[in-house]
């Protein structure tokens, strides 16, 4: 009897978990000192445990805020697997970088992780100033599967006009959880992920097939874009979501958001904790420099 959606994530989970949230050595930053807390945030979806990066020199004002949501397929519940990019950005760009540890699949499937990424963003909005960053200077950004999520922040955020993100990172995201995975073909034999891979993150995340073509699980096949936050969209050029993720850059840009699009050549998806390690610390400071001129 075939395993079902949910047992193979668990495996992936005990298995894989750590494996796939592992950051090249030379990628991590050591030599950037963190200043770090923890706090909760009360969700809609329960409580949500975030690790907060504090600048390494305390600035005259508040600074602004960055929320950022990791990767993992919506499987993996590692946020500490980003730990070298919030410390890069919180040093680099000047800002407050608040990274979530929010609920993934299969105990905790669509929506509760959408719910959770949206009510954190909006409280880290509201509650600046007893928290020592401007709330008012906002963005949202990801990894993967947490660029999923900025992206349905990003809508929401627009629809309830509680906050407006400056900017919006969507880093080598699917965008479009309807496709067949064998359909989305990369230029090199043995990609990152597999179709086998995709389709069990999928199938844990979304188990109602009906969600699938839902904008806040698919941004890609939405068709109401206009009004979305400055994005910077990063693709890679082996990875099998780089037409997703070039495309929506392309749709982005067609609504009249303002789009800065960057493909990375020679390098597959999560480039940016795997290596190779020029292009990671490339992009890496893309986003940063890319965050303070938006954050200004």
């Amino acid at each position: 009897m075939p395993f079902s959606p949910g047992i193979k994530a668990r495996g992936i989970q005990l298995l894989l978990g750590r494996m796939m949230s592992r950051v090249h050595k030379d990628l991590r930053f050591t030599d950037i000192p963190a200043r770090t807390e923890t706090l909760r945030v009360e969700t809609g979806a329960g409580p949500v445990t975030c690790t907060v990066y504090r600048p390494p020199a305390t600035p005259a004002t508040p600074a602004p805020v960055y929320v950022n949501f990791h990767g993992g397929g919506f499987v993996v519940a590692r946020p500490e697997q980003d730990d070298h990019i919030c410390r890069y950005i919180a040093a680099t760009a000047g800002c407050v970088v608040i990274n979530v540890d929010y609920a993934v699949a299969p105990q905790r499937p669509y929506p509760a992780p959408v719910t959770q990424a949206y009510d954190v963003t909006a409280w880290v909005a509201e509650n600046g100033a007893a928290n020592g960053w401007d709330g008012s200077r906002l963005a949202v950004g990801g990894h993967s599967a947490g660029a999923n999520l900025t992206a349905a922040v990003c809508r929401l955020a627009r629809e309830r006009g509680a906050f407006s993100p400056r900017l919006q990172i969507i880093d080598s995201a699917p965008l479009d959880q309807v496709a067949d995975p064998a359909t989305k073909r990369s230029l090199v034999a043995k990609p990152l992920l597999t179709p086998q891979l995709m389709r069990i993150f999928t199938a844990a995340y979304v188990p109602d097939l009906a969600d699938l073509a839902h904008p806040l699980v698919s941004p890609a096949l939405a068709d109401d874009l206009a009004g979305l936050p400055p994005a910077l969209v990063v693709t890679a050029e082996n990875d099998r979501l780089r037409d997703e993720g070039d495309a929506y850059a392309k749709a982005l840009e067609a609504a009249g958001v303002p789009v800065t699009h960057r493909v990375f050549e020679g390098v597959d998806h999560y480039f940016t904790h795997t290596g190779p390690v020029a292009a990671g610390k490339e992009a890496i400071d893309l986003m940063a420099g890319t965050l303070r001129d938006a954050l200004r």
